[in-house]
């Protein structure tokens, strides 16, 4: 099997209790989970699910993984899973708008019943709750001052030329930086992309680290920038790849499982993936190998 490591888009790095927001709640983990189970009343989630008639999602209105536009849920997130969904027997997506640092305590909570916001698998995550198969990788790309005045291609360039570099809050790609030998004090902290965007074009920083899908289309409303081509970061000489997957509920194993089915003739079929995603920015480029699997990314 190939290498594959398990730190990925907004990944959050830190071993404390609390890892970026998300609690571990062992009593209402348990509780969801004989509840989700339908051990009770042997109804499983997704037979509830086929009876309601929808399933609620939560989504961080973050494009192009999760977004609202109009009153209709798009993005990379939604549009897979309402085609996995709709396969499933279940026609609706209903959709919960929520805080980046609040998606899996919601989750917890019951207040939905899947993530899809293109969230990150990292084995801090998967302590809290279950994720599908990957749905994408995404290679880094750094975004730049139109012409690209500092030349900068990658993080190795970026160290040489000495320049300042944002990343967001909690996010891996501090971590990439650092590993890439910039020093802490040329590395920003930024809350949002668009803040990200608008610290390049103001001057405060001279690039912007982020996946290169998200960069593509934050580049989109602001046009006084570009993009770099997008390139494979290295942590401790290992290739970090991003990938990210829908969440579901302790308990909700099984529910799960019937999703990987759905997603699997998906992603083994190149042009129906692009067809669904290309709007999105994702492209064969975006298809996860078939040998990366979650359990490896859960185990570190």
């Amino acid at each position: 099997m190939a290498e594959f490591p398990n730190l990925s888009r907004r990944g959050f790095l830190n071993g404390s209790a609390a890892v970026g927001g998300l609690l571990v709640v062992p009593g209402l983990l348990t509780a969801c989970s004989k509840t989700d189970s339908g051990s009770a009343t042997g109804e499983g989630a997704l037979d509830k699910l086929r009876k309601q008639g929808f399933v609620r999602v939560a989504y961080a209105n973050e494009a192009p993984y999760g977004y609202l536009e109009g009153k209709e849920l798009k993005g990379e997130a939604p549009t897979l899973h309402r085609e996995i969904f709709k396969a499933l027997g279940v026609d609706e997506l209903k959709p919960t708008l929520s805080e980046w640092d609040g998606l899996i305590p919601g989750l917890q909570a019951g207040k939905y019943d899947v993530v899809s916001a293109g969230m990150a698998i990292t084995p801090e995550r998967c302590g809290n709750a279950i994720f599908s198969e990957p749905e994408f990788i995404s290679p880094t790309a750094l975004m730049v001052k139109k012409g690209n005045p500092k030349k900068i291609t990658d993080l190795a360039s970026a160290k040489e030329a000495g320049i300042t570099v944002g990343v967001m809050s909690g996010a891996v790609e501090g971590s990439y930086a650092k590993g890439a030998g910039i020093p802490e004090d040329r590395i920003k902290t930024l809350q949002k992309p668009q803040d990200g965007a608008d610290a390049v074009k103001g001057g405060r920083i001279d690039a912007f680290l982020l996946t290169g899908i998200s960069l593509r289309w934050l580049a989109k409303t602001n046009p006084d920038t570009e993009v770099t081509e997008a390139f494979v970061p290295e942590l401790d000489g290992t290739k970090q790849f991003s990938p990210g997957g829908a969440v579901f509920r302790k308990g909700n194993e099984d529910l799960r499982d019937s999703f990987n089915r759905e997603l699997k003739k998906i992603v083994s079929d190149r042009s129906r993936y692009v067809q669904l995603l290309e709007p999105f920015g994702f492209g064969e480029t975006e298809i996860p190998p078939a040998d990366l699997k979650t359990a490896d990314l859960c185990k570190g």
